[in-house]
């Protein structure tokens, strides 16, 4: 598989299978896919974008149905939310793959270290200054079409540019703007399949899709996706968050200066 080896086969795959936990436990998680490509495998930056976000065709999918299942999708304002979210990923989405393919791998990187430090740093800000622990249980609050359209414009531009799925940014954007976790999760989960599935059109268009490696990746992903969405119900995520901002604050500086 483009000539990587074994043990950079297996990290991605690890990161594969962390993403997907962190996709539905957590939402930011699904950028964990693109650092490793980005790292370890050397294509350009729209094979590395492209590859990931092949990947969230099937996350965003199997999130959709374990949140549908477990009612959040079912609520009116979360469909209303996840419905506004998808039809702005139509027009976003495009914009992040067209700025994609005027990048330098030099130029991706160093974007790539501030997006993950950037998102690194709101959900230390959402954990500190917004409770999160009682946003769980807060009313969903109806917000404007054109704020979340907007939003949605803007976050489906980053995930086409990086290769990501929408949790990465859309859960703790929602959660900041007082959107029930849980909610937001759902919403954020079908708003990944509008994503993938357009930017994936738009990397195939370029022949920029490793589907040896999305595979290798994916298939963990998938099933870090189960494991997420049970430890959302299941147990706090406090712990993991945390964790997951350390390393996305100690990667930054890493994928910045690498390329």
């Amino acid at each position: 598989m483009a000539g990587l080896s074994a043990s950079a086969l297996l990290v991605l795959a690890l990161l594969g299978l962390a993403g997907g936990v962190g996709i539905t436990a957590l939402g930011p998680g699904g950028v964990l896919p693109t650092i490793g490509l980005f790292a370890l495998s050397g294509l350009s930056p729209s094979t590395i974008a492209g590859t990931a976000i092949v990947t969230h065709i099937g996350t965003g999918l199997l999130g959709s149905a374990v949140y549908l299942r477990s009612g959040q999708l079912r609520e009116p304002l979360t469909r209303r939310t996840a419905v506004i979210l998808c039809g702005s990923a139509v027009v976003g989405t495009p914009l992040g793959v067209l700025v994609n393919s005027a990048v330098s791998g030099r130029a991706f990187g160093i974007l790539l270290g501030v997006f993950v430090a950037l998102v690194g740093v709101l959900v230390w800000w959402r954990e500190y200054r917004l409770d999160a622990r009682v946003n769980v249980n807060r009313q969903h609050p109806r917000h404007s079409t054109l704020m979340l359209a907007t939003l949605g414009v803007v976050i489906a531009a980053a995930s086409g540019l990086f290769g990501i799925g929408g949790p990465m940014l859309t859960v703790p954007v929602l959660v900041a703007c007082g959107v029930p976790v849980l909610s937001s999760l759902a919403a954020a989960q079908a708003q990944s399949v509008v994503i993938a599935g357009v930017g994936t059109l738009g990397y195939l268009a370029q022949g920029a899709v490793s589907w040896s490696l999305a595979l290798l990746i994916g298939i963990p992903e998938l099933c870090g996706v189960l494991i997420g969405w049970k430890i959302a119900h299941a147990v706090p995520t406090h712990g993991l968050k945390y964790a997951l901002v350390a390393a996305l604050l100690a990667l930054a500086p890493y994928l910045a200066l690498h390329g």
